[in-house]
């Protein structure tokens, strides 16, 4: 149903009439420094792509590289991290693969089943549904900072957090109230994923630069150049395809073109069903932020203000 052809986040195949198989992989080098935060967020990083493509996780199995010095206990911390986040998704760990490696990598292989009628795709956005973010951005500059030795504890906490949360729930809520078109925001940045979205689809998009959330510091370490490398490609590679206003700085845009790690949702839902979607994230305390809307033109447009409504 799904694969080399589409730029989704899985790949995904029919079983039979309700139900389809979804498969994905995703795996880095650590962000963090405590093991166990680590192997915790590379899982949860690995699950999203399942949620983003509307199925429930039920089977992983683990990716580790591995330096050959590396201490016992370090893998041992990295591994139940991961177990314990697979577990919270109520999928089962079920094995893996390991290789001796200069640098730790680490990931998961995962799979979930969704409906064969309910899989959620990059290609599925209509003129006026609502851009919908579970997390706030930030990731990529605070890591990048405490890479280098510059990032406030608080800050590294609060990324760190975030991170580690699941998209289970936003996940399920997008399912129950008529989404059809879903990302998650990771190594592409918000734009970029924004841009395969709009392309997918065949719609324009208007992002309001007043309405994306931020996690605390991100725009002091973006005036700092604190970026990955992964940012300043994703602004080569998908910045002539989006137009900003007059007057957003520079430190703005390449935050929104920042790399992140396991990020949240991106939803596009649908404006018929916008107010319940909203009740049902208030009443179940799911994070969401209202930052855009697709349109009929063409390309990308980042405004200064926010989203009215």
């Amino acid at each position: 149903m799904v694969g080399l052809g589409a730029p989704d986040d899985a790949a995904v195949w029919r079983l039979d009439a309700r139900r389809a198989l979804v498969v994905t992989t995703d795996f880095f080098t650590p962000v963090v420094d405590d093991p166990f935060d680590y192997g915790q967020i590379a899982a949860v990083n690995a699950l999203s792509d399942l949620y983003a493509m509307g199925a429930d996780p039920f089977l992983a199995l683990n990716i580790l590289a591995i330096p050959a010095d590396l201490p016992p206990e370090v893998t041992a911390a990295i591994l139940r991290g991961a177990a314990e986040k697979v577990r919270e998704a109520g999928a089962v760990l079920a094995g893996g693969h390991t290789v001796q490696d200069r640098e730790p990598k680490f990931g998961l292989v995962a799979l979930g089943i969704a409906d064969t009628e309910r899989v959620l795709t990059k290609g599925g956005a209509k003129p006026g549904d609502v851009l919908i973010l579970t997390k706030p951005l930030g990731t990529g500059v605070t890591t990048t900072a405490l890479k280098r030795g510059h990032a406030q504890s608080s800050h590294v906490a609060e990324a760190v957090e975030w991170m580690k949360r699941l998209n289970a729930a936003a996940g399920r809520l997008a399912l129950e109230t008529g989404v059809v078109a879903a990302t998650d925001i990771t190594g592409f940045g918000l734009l970029g994923h924004l841009v395969e979205v709009a392309e997918a689809s065949k719609v324009g998009m208007d992002l309001f630069l007043g309405s994306i959330p931020f996690m605390a510091g991100a725009r002091d370490y973006a005036l700092a150049g604190e970026f990955p490398g992964g940012t300043l490609d994703n602004e080569s590679y998908f910045g002539p395809r989006v137009h900003f206003d007059a007057g957003i700085e520079d430190a703005d845009r390449f935050l929104l073109f920042d790399a992140q790690t396991s990020g949240g949702l991106l939803l596009l839902v649908p404006e018929a069903d916008l107010a319940g979607f909203l009740t049902q994230a208030v009443l179940a305390n799911i994070p969401h932020w209202a930052i855009g809307a697709a349109s009929e033109r063409e390309g990308i447009r980042v405004a200064s203000g926010r989203l009215e409504r």
